[in-house]
């Protein structure tokens, strides 16, 4: 029953991982968390539930972990049955089930000579898949580093993603790839200035980022972009020229072609034909004969009477 519920879990399985780092590590200068510089590694039996988990998928899954905490580290790891069967000799069990307690993984550490232990619990909730990481000193056994990555997110790089976040964070990086036709864009990213186009690749951190591109003749790009683990993120950049510097550039551009205009044959409105012309011109000169007629005769603006033609 305990392993036909582990194995369930497992299909989408949530990796946990505690580390142990030596208290000699230095930080950088930049207060950046410093990269491990472990002399050996040892992966403890991974657990769900807090309880060792022994499925065929679970040491498969451990066994990864060991792998890409090497490859990560470029030291040795010990894991799966080389770390049991020193637990099995030292007769101490209660080794194989630390469940993340900092004490019992430092005893694990100088059982197995590591300067650094790995623990993992296994679990999860329906599709949704992730590794936490932890490191603990092997020394003082207190928690140094925590880190998240998602199994389900291919961005994050899975289970080598999870290691070298967990190293050495600064790494845990892609690349930003940006192309215009442009050139001379000024390229942001989160506010900071990288460069102008064209630019080489630029080094992020893993997630999402807000990119603009601006130029003082064109309209700003502006996007959100998602940064994968050890990957280039290509964007390609189209910025749209204002109005006016389009219509100036044309102007100035004796090779600039002409534009096409159409001429389309259409009936004079009434009021501009021949009839309506001269009826208008008749109408205004009978109002200039009565008013010069008016005015000739003294008559007042405001009389009545008949107005005749002299004689």
């Amino acid at each position: 029953m305990r392993l036909t519920r582990a194995r369930a879990v497992l299909t989408a399985a949530t990796v946990v991982i505690v580390a142990a780092t030596s208290a000699a590590s230095a930080q950088p200068r930049s207060g950046a968390p410093a990269p491990l510089k472990p002399s050996l590694i040892a992966v403890a039996p991974l657990s769900t539930l807090g309880a060792e988990d022994t499925s065929a998928a679970a040491k498969k899954l451990e066994a990864e972990i060991a792998r890409e905490l090497a490859a990560a580290s470029g030291v040795k790891v010990v894991a799966g049955g080389e770390v049991i069967d020193a637990i099995k000799k030292a007769k101490k069990p209660i080794l194989r089930a630390c469940d993340g307690n900092a004490d019992c993984l430092a005893d694990l550490g100088k059982l197995m000579g590591a300067s650094h232990v790995v623990f993992g619990e296994v679990g999860g909730l329906g599709d949704v898949s992730v590794i936490y990481l932890v490191l603990v000193d092997a020394s003082s056994g207190k928690e140094v580093r925590r880190a998240q990555v998602s199994l389900a997110v291919a961005e994050q790089g899975g289970v080598k993603g999870g290691a070298v976040r967990l190293l050495d964070p600064d790494r845990f990086t892609g690349r930003l790839v940006v192309t215009t036709p442009v050139e001379g864009a000024v390229i942001y990213v989160d506010g900071r200035r990288l460069g102008k186009s064209p630019a080489p690749p630029a080094p992020l951190a893993v997630g999402p980022h807000a990119l603009r591109v601006t130029h003082p003749e064109h309209r700003d790009f502006v996007r959100f972009v998602e940064i994968a683990f050890d990957k280039d993120t290509p964007v390609a950049v189209e910025l749209s020229p204002y109005a006016s510097f389009d219509t100036e550039l044309g102007a100035t551009d004796p090779g600039a072609p002409k534009p096409k205009l159409n001429y389309v044959d259409a009936p004079p409105r009434w009021y501009r034909t021949w009839w309506a012309i001269a009826g208008f011109s008749a109408a205004a000169l009978t109002g200039a004969v009565v008013i010069g007629v008016a005015t000739a005769d003294n008559v007042d603006f405001d009389a009545s009477g008949t107005v005749r033609p002299p004689r």
